[in-house]
């Protein structure tokens, strides 16, 4: 039987890494592909040493915004993920792992920095005439330039559009498990116009939207006192039957492992049940599935 074949957009970031690392565990080939290629590894892990598995993974450069640099990666891939988007693997990396000053980070994202980034096309509005040239998106010249809008939702879309081109059976998409105040609402709403328009433009590929809350690791030390403040909100939240949910949202959901996550991923992937949006419970639920598989 020949090996499942898995491309992950952002498979250099903290969550991606790990989703390359689950899949390589399950002997399959996996391409990451980033602006960078190989992660900084201290960034992801508690070392700048790459890791044993990280020589099994395809790491490629290339920028989403501009396909002409990786469609060829996507023919016979049974899988494609999506896991990139601002603040989980943009700002937000750069606050937990030490290079920014989260505040700072925080204030940028509420202050909505990349006002002034040119308005983007629409992955869906170009040219689909056979033959004739087709541009990708309008590809930012900065890193401020990345908004909600491009990175959330139209760079999924593209990669979507690209993926069923390919003939693609099943494509990933990593959301987010609903906003919390703290964090402006288009953060949210631009991860779920991105699956409706996966969901309903491209209904023969089967699509998978996972959600998960906030996620933590030993690696980033930052996280881990917000994963205990959310646990114990949670926990709050659980007492008084969820008086606090509504007002806190995503905030008062119990956070998961980074590694826990991951392994829900591939999990995922490979149950061809699995489609849709996947919520924190299912995904947790996916994850023990995965861990009792090595128990075999």
């Amino acid at each position: 039987m020949a090996a499942k074949r898995l491309v992950v957009f952002g498979g250099n970031g903290f969550l991606g890494s790990r989703i390359c690392r689950a899949a390589v565990a399950r002997d399959w080939d996996v391409t990451s592909v980033s602006r960078s290629g190989q992660p900084h590894w201290e960034s992801v892990t508690s070392s700048p040493a790459p890791p044993a598995w990280s020589s099994r993974v395809a790491w490629e450069r290339a920028d989403i915004f501009r396909p002409e640099q990786w469609t060829s990666l996507l023919p016979g891939a049974t899988y494609v993920v999506h896991s990139l988007g601002i603040l989980l693997e943009a700002d937000y990396k750069s606050a937990v792992s030490g290079r920014e000053n989260p505040l700072a980070v925080l204030a940028r994202t509420l202050g909505g920095a990349s006002r002034g980034a040119p308005r983007p096309r629409n992955p869906l509005e170009r040219v689909r005439d056979e033959g004739a040239p087709e541009p990708g998106l309008d590809a930012p010249t900065s890193p401020r330039q990345l908004t909600y809008e491009l990175m959330n939702r139209d760079s999924a879309i593209l990669l979507a559009k690209e993926a069923v081109r390919a003939g693609v059976g099943t494509f990933g998409f990593v959301s987010a498990a609903a906003g919390a105040p703290v964090l402006p609402s288009r953060y949210i709403t631009t991860k779920r116009e991105a699956e409706a328009v996966i969901a309903r433009e491209f209904p023969g590929m089967r699509g998978v939207f996972y959600r998960p809350p906030f996620m933590y690791d030993e690696s980033r030390k930052v996280t881990m006192g917000i994963a205990a403040l959310a646990t114990a909100g949670s926990t709050v939240d659980g007492l008084t039957r969820g008086a606090l949910g509504g007002l806190l949202g995503a905030m008062v959901t119990k956070p998961l492992k980074v590694d826990e996550v991951a392994e829900a991923v591939v999990e995922a992937l490979a149950d061809e049940s699995v489609r849709g949006p996947v919520e924190v419970k299912q995904l947790e639920d996916l994850a023990s599935k995965a861990w009792r598989r090595t128990m075999v």
